[in-house]
């Protein structure tokens, strides 16, 4: 089985170190079997939030605009590292109010 490497990207100045540390401990007990490491890094960039997979960029907050819910974040993790891993919970649809 091949493990890999996420790296969480955020910005210190806007006060995002403890979301990415929440981030990292969210995906090291899911998927505990499929990562070799997680790295989080203190961006130079203002407001960045960067979250990789073996170098591939999977979310970057400015691009998308904000952040998402924690399980849609879990699921583009898991699509990289675990693509058969089910999410239970996170898996449903969200129940956000429009």
């Amino acid at each position: 089985m091949a493990r890999h490497t996420i790296t969480i990207e955020y910005c210190p100045k806007c006060n995002w170190m403890l979301r990415a540390a929440y981030f990292a401990q969210e995906f090291l007990s899911s998927f505990t079997e499929n990562i070799q490491g997680l790295t989080l890094v203190p961006s130079e960039q203002n407001g960045s939030f960067i979250i990789s997979v073996d170098g591939i960029k999977i979310f970057d907050r400015i691009e998308s605009g904000g952040f998402p819910e924690i399980k849609v974040l879990k699921q583009m993790v898991r699509d990289r590292v675990a693509p058969h891993q089910p999410l239970g919970h996170a898996d449903t649809p969200s129940r956000l109010k429009s």
